[in-house]
């Protein structure tokens, strides 16, 4: 007979939901088609792996099982659940349990309680009070509660089988009641034969009914011809549509290693006096696996004795055999656990003796570790008092506080008797009434000693944390000074980038005064060149301040610094005069290093003049100038912020001038720091060569004492590889004028600059167009094929000056290009080198500057 109870709140499932509900299951579309958001539980995909499992357990079983998780104990069920639950389906999905089953609480709470402590719990036709519509009623069920652990092991739910018993309950009620009355109708007259009869049928059709009702797959099996009525819960616990069948369908569908007990004890009963029979089994379902039942019958006889109908209910066990195979597995996994943990584990039980109630305690448990830990074999059995009698009353009271307030305990002891040092954890079994307490130790003497004698060490180091802290303070302190000088150099290298904008109108516009207006001036001539030479000065100062703010361009190359060194002995003897004697030591096998030589040419010549500057005048002082190969540690570039460890080329430059004191040294690379009288020096000098050389990757060391002169060592980095030396080619010199054909393409946003600019280059014979930005710039190009140069600037609005030369030279393939810009960390700049084949020129430039550096770009191959 088919089961025709269609399943209520189920939907299609979404896409996704076959890879946790497989579509053959017979819930996967009721509970991936919930949304669960609202619930405790959270969306599907964040579940965690345990409660996914159970739930796609359930999901396969046609049998009513229903899970609760987690503290809310939000509920997940399968279809043939939700015909239990009724008008509570679908809102029941996620709601907490304790909310569905409101009415039934009081008594579902302790099996539920006890399935929540790790136990396992079996109910048979348990009463429950059921909300039935506006009233609440009786009902019967059989269930079987089994913990649901999380992935550390920790109880988080239950997992529940349940099957409605009422009808059979009531049934069986009924026929009890009727028969007994049967019975004493049997010990009157003949007379109510016929009575009985019809009320024995009365039976037998309530029973039928009943049998369609209960969950269970109920047999009645007519023993004259042999034929077995089954009621639908055939078709939902094994999926045999069937309602009539013989007895040898029923039991051919055996498992053949049961049959031949199954036939026996059956038979025994039947051909015997006995009425009751039961046995268990493996019975075939229809999609051919085999599920486990407990099978139960009872033979009615007529007046006479003889068998002649015998009615039976079969329960699948399927879930609980899954439960007692997982029970199985979890003591196994305890038993390997417990054999095998490094930690000293037992259980202890509180014992009344002579010092009073719970004075002693036994060992009941104990692990193979416990011996390698506590140093004590053979515990189990032993009481505390007979194991370590003058110890006893501490462990004791430790432990009996934690049986009597439940709360665990965490502390480390001594236990005297073996010198061993533990680290113990305690906590109450459960229920109470056991006394018992369960600790978990390990032995930490080796650790407990290690920490003595560091506590020992400590009282020691007082010194030695008093010189840690020196040391820390003045690492912070040059930390801070690093970060002063990185400040400054970003406040002074915007102050140039402006300066410059304003220094090049001020250039050009004098330049071309005295080019176009003053030739037979001279009056007026000598007060533009005053003003041009305040401008240079002023230009040289924005460059020195670019310089310490690290933003000048640079062209490295590979350098023997000992052959620049020996180069330059006549300009510095020139530049010191005939009263300072000049030393140079140079170091064989001087490692190259990779290093823009004009830059540290200038900066020797600068350090050497700041030498020259700090002697006496009266009498010889000394100026040595040293190379040598370094290697600074890791050490040093802890104490040195900025500075990475490495192999170094020194350059040393030492005089034997009047020093410095260490507030001096501490500023001297500061920009406008100076000790000299006013008009005598910018404090840009020293301020420039810091700024070089960190920019280069290098390091910049000062070491003064008042009196004993002062020596200053730069650090650049050693340039590693191959050293590939490229000969200078000299080229014919050119003039430097155009020949009124070449047509030049100016690109400045500024108005008044870009003025003068197409103004210098006129006067300098070339044909000039003008362009207030990219887009314009671009649009002459294409229209003008015979533009021989395009003179950018950089940093314009919308599409900068490297932009628009990368497109101009997309389009017109050979196009030469200049660069100018008063500021050069920027597109054409990066780390401080200028890129390989661009063309710069710096602004403020002059006229005669702008003409060679045209002419440079024109003439080049």
């Amino acid at each position: 007979m088919q089961d025709h109870d269609a399943p209520r709140g189920a939907s299609a499932a979404p896409p996704d939901a076959s890879h946790l509900f497989p579509a053959a299951t017979p819930s996967a579309a009721l509970l991936s088609g919930h949304d669960w958001t609202g619930s405790s539980l959270g969306p599907l995909p964040q579940w965690c792996p345990a409660l996914r499992a159970a739930a796609s357990w359930l999901a396969s079983s046609p049998v009513p099982k229903w899970l609760a998780w987690g503290d809310e104990l939000a509920l997940v069920y399968n279809e043939a659940y939700a015909r239990i639950l009724g008008p509570k389906h679908p809102t029941a999905l996620g709601a907490s349990l304790r909310t569905v089953w409101a009415e039934a609480w009081p008594a579902l709470e302790e099996p539920v309680t006890a399935a929540l402590r790790g136990e396992g719990v079996y109910r048979e036709d348990f009463q429950l009070q059921v909300q039935q519509g506006d009233t609440v009623s009786p009902a019967w069920f059989t269930f079987w509660y089994t913990p649901l652990h999380d992935e550390q092991g920790v109880v988080r739910g239950l997992l529940a089988t349940v099957w409605e018993t009422t009808d059979k309950v009531k049934a069986q009620q009924t026929l009890a009641d009727k028969q007994a009355a049967l019975q004493t109708l049997a010990a009157g007259n003949l007379k109510l034969e016929a009575e009985r009869l019809a009320q024995r049928q009365e039976i037998a059709e309530r029973y039928r009914l009943a049998a369609l009702a209960t969950n269970d797959a109920i047999w009645d099996w007519q023993l004259a011809d042999g034929q077995v009525v089954w009621n639908p819960a055939l078709a939902r616990l094994f999926g045999h549509a069937l309602e009539h069948t013989d007895a040898e369908w029923w039991l051919s569908h055996i498992h053949p290693d049961d049959r031949p007990r199954i036939e026996t004890s059956i038979h025994a009963v039947i051909d015997g006096h006995e009425t009751a029979w039961t046995g268990e089994y493996r019975f075939r379902c229809a999609d051919g696996h085999y599920a486990h039942v407990f099978d139960r019958g009872s033979v009615l006889r007529d007046a006479q004795g003889r068998a002649v109908r015998m009615i039976g209910a079969m329960l699948d066990l399927s879930s609980r055999k899954a439960a007692e195979a997982a029970l199985r597995y979890s003591e196994q996994q305890f038993k390997a656990l417990f054999e095998r943990i490094d930690e000293g584990f037992c259980i202890i039980e509180f014992l009344d003796g002579p010092h009073g109630p719970m004075s002693d305690y036994v060992h009941v448990l104990a692990n193979p570790a416990y011996l390698a830990n506590a140093g004590i074999a053979n515990v189990v059995g032993q009481k505390v008092r007979d194991m370590v009698p003058d110890e006893a009353d501490a462990w004791v009271d430790i432990y009996r506080r934690v049986l009597v307030t439940g709360e665990p305990v965490r502390f480390e002891r001594e236990l005297v008797k073996t010198a061993r040092y533990l680290e113990l954890a305690a906590f109450r079994v459960e229920p109470p009434e056991l006394r018992q307490v369960a600790v978990l130790f390990q032995d930490v003497t080796a650790r407990h000693r290690a920490e003595m004698a560091l506590r020992e060490l400590n009282d020691t180091l007082e010194r030695r944390v008093a010189a840690e802290v020196a040391e820390r303070l003045r690492t912070e302190e040059a930390l801070r000074q690093s970060q002063k000088m990185e400040a400054v150099g970003q406040l002074t290298g915007g102050i140039a980038h402006d300066f410059n904008n304003m220094l090049a109108v001020v250039l050009s516009s004098l330049d071309l005064l005295d080019r176009k207006f003053l030739a037979d001036d001279p009056r007026a001539r000598r007060f533009v060149d005053a003003a041009r030479n305040g401008a240079r000065r002023a230009a040289q100062l924005t460059q020195r301040l670019l310089a310490f703010a690290r933003q000048q361009p640079l062209k490295p190359e590979p350098l023997d610094v000992n052959k620049l060194v020996a180069g330059m002995s006549d300009l510095l003897r020139h530049s010191l005069g005939g009263g300072v004697q000049l030393e140079t030591v140079l170091a064989g096998g001087l490692w190259r290093t990779h290093i823009d030589p004009n830059q540290l040419e200038s900066a020797i010549l600068n350090l050497a003049v700041n030498a020259r500057d700090a002697m006496p005048e009266a009498g010889e002082g000394r100026l040595t100038i040293e190379t040598a190969n370094c290697h600074l540690n890791e050490r040093y570039a802890a104490g040195h912020p900025g500075v990475q460890a490495g192999q170094y080329v020194m350059v040393a430059v030492t005089d034997t001038g009047t020093g410095m004191p260490p507030d001096v040294v501490a500023k001297a690379f500061e920009p406008f720091f100076t000790t000299k009288e006013v008009g005598r020096g910018t404090g840009l000098g020293l301020s420039q060569v810091y700024g070089f050389v960190r920019q280069s990757g290098g390091h910049a060391k000062i070491y003064s004492e008042p009196g004993h002169g002062t020596t200053v060592k730069l650090y650049m980095p050693r340039l590693m590889g191959d050293v590939v030396v490229v000969e200078d080619v000299e080229q014919a010199p050119a003039g430097l004028h155009g020949d009124g054909q070449e047509l030049i393409l100016v690109v400045e946003d500024e108005p008044s600059m870009r003025a003068l600019s197409v103004e210098s280059l006129q006067e300098l014979g070339y044909r000039v167009l003008e362009a207030d930005g990219a887009a314009t710039a671009l649009r002459l190009l294409e229209a003008h094929a015979d533009i021989a140069l395009l003179f950018t600037d950089v940093v314009m609005p919308g599409m900068n000056g490297r932009k628009l030369a990368d497109e101009a030279c997309r389009r017109r393939p050979g196009l030469k290009v200049l660069f100018t810009t008063g500021y050069t960390r920027n597109a054409v700049v990066h780390n401080g080198v200028l890129d390989a084949g661009v063309h710069l020129i710096g602004k403020p430039f002059t006229l005669d500057e702008l003409a060679s550096r045209v002419r440079e770009v024109l003439d080049a191959v």
